[in-house]
């Protein structure tokens, strides 16, 4: 039997291990925080860091593993590599091309090196805040301050004024693990920008996505995405502008086949920018909703991927209608009572995955880990979800006691 290593232990992980576990893999799962519920669901948990690269290889050899992966774990994907190269296992590439990938700045750096549209941005350390606030002009504005090394939108703040600027480093030092920020140039989207799963085989993006990531402005943390929609509304020139640029930057990292959660924009200049790229799958259900939207499976392809496995006859996705997922959050803490769902969207509702039940603490959606849930909803055509989602707040409640 295969044995594959899962990094972290959340809620995005369960999928993932029933899905192994129907393949007839050894489902290995290791944090430090036992409690977290989706150790519950694999063969075996191990209280390892995923950040401590060398105790999880120690791990990784005692247990003679066969794979090892960090879905939807931003921490782990560089540990993740990092066991994959000292023990010759498949990998998503080379160990320095998802150090690239998984640090803003030094992502930055390598898409400007090779001509990429690339948002201007400067890359500071915790004891560079000085220099930082001096070299600020107030022309810059706005831009976005944030972590090089945080997922999950924690830490990032928009600046539209110099006063603003300290406020928003010290944010996003207090969640980068590296005590690195980066400060970089506000990027005004024409349309929705994309955050979405997609899938190399052998280097070759035969799996590319792009959604209409939305933002709850009345939320406590209006930069933490709170609704998907499937097809996107970036133009068709554009996607095809982005899959040629993506595919082309997959092939200089010399990535090989993995799932990467990517995030691109399409700017009012008319431009479109690649903005990350994390070989891993992406939080939010992402993958799941993508599985019922194009019926392409890129869980049990990621986890192919991670164990060397052959993958063949992928296409590029054919969506089936017009998708969304909702995010469920409170805008305050409190008790959680009910979720309220107006009757009109009875015929459109497809799932409802709720994981709080009535009486359950729950707080404020300050960043994605405070979700309680999600909606999955499909539409004929993409006016019909428009008319729900440019204002979903109307029809869905969460009410606290």
């Amino acid at each position: 039997m295969k044995k594959l290593l899962l990094l972290g232990g959340l809620r995005y992980l369960i999928p993932v291990i029933k899905s192994a576990q129907k393949m007839g893999i050894h489902v290995i799962t290791c944090d430090y925080l036992p409690d977290n519920i989706a150790h519950s669901f694999s063969d075996e948990y191990h209280n390892v860091s995923i950040i401590d690269k060398e105790a999880v290889l120690i791990l990784a050899k005692e247990l003679n593993i066969d794979g090892i992966m960090s879905f939807a774990v931003d921490p782990g994907v560089t540990t993740a590599a990092y066991v994959s190269e000292k023990m010759n296992l498949p990998s998503a590439g080379p160990y320095e091309s998802i150090l690239i990938l998984q640090n803003k700045g030094l992502f930055r750096s390598f898409l400007e090196k090779h001509n990429f549209e690339v948002p201007k941005s400067n890359t500071y350390t915790y004891t560079d805040i000085d220099i930082a606030v001096s070299n600020f002009k107030s022309s810059d504005l706005p831009v976005i301050v944030k972590p090089v090394d945080s997922a999950g939108s924690k830490g990032v703040m928009k600046v539209n004024c110099k006063d603003e600027l300290l406020i928003a480093i010290k944010s996003a030092l207090s969640f980068s693990p590296s005590k690195t920020f980066i400060i970089e140039e506000f990027i005004e989207g024409n349309t929705f920008s994309s955050d979405s799963d997609s899938l190399s085989v052998n280097g070759e993006l035969n799996y590319i996505s792009f959604s209409n990531q939305r933002f709850d402005l009345k939320s406590p943390n209006p930069f933490t995405p709170s609704a998907y929609s499937w097809p996107s509304s970036i133009s068709e020139d554009n996607q095809i502008h982005l899959r040629l640029e993506l595919q082309r930057l997959i092939r200089l990292l010399q990535m090989k086949s993995s799932i990467y959660n990517i995030e691109v924009r399409e700017a009012v200049n008319g431009k479109a920018y690649i903005m990350e790229v994390s070989p891993r799958g992406g939080g939010n259900r992402l993958s799941e909703m993508l599985s019922l939207a194009t019926n392409t499976d890129l869980i049990s392809l990621s986890i192919k991927a991670a164990l060397g496995k052959e993958i063949k006859n992928i296409g590029q996705p054919e969506y089936d209608g017009s998708w969304a997922e909702i995010i469920l959050y409170s805008y305050k803490a409190g008790s959680f009572r009910e979720l309220t769902i107006d009757p009109i969207l009875d015929d459109n509702i497809q799932e409802i995955d709720l994981w709080v039940k009535k009486g359950d603490k729950i707080n404020a959606f300050t960043g994605a880990n405070e979700a309680i849930g999600t909606l999955v909803l499909k539409f004929e055509n993409s006016t019909k979800l428009e008319v729900v989602l440019s204002d979903y707040t109307k029809f869905i409640k969460v009410n606290l006691s």
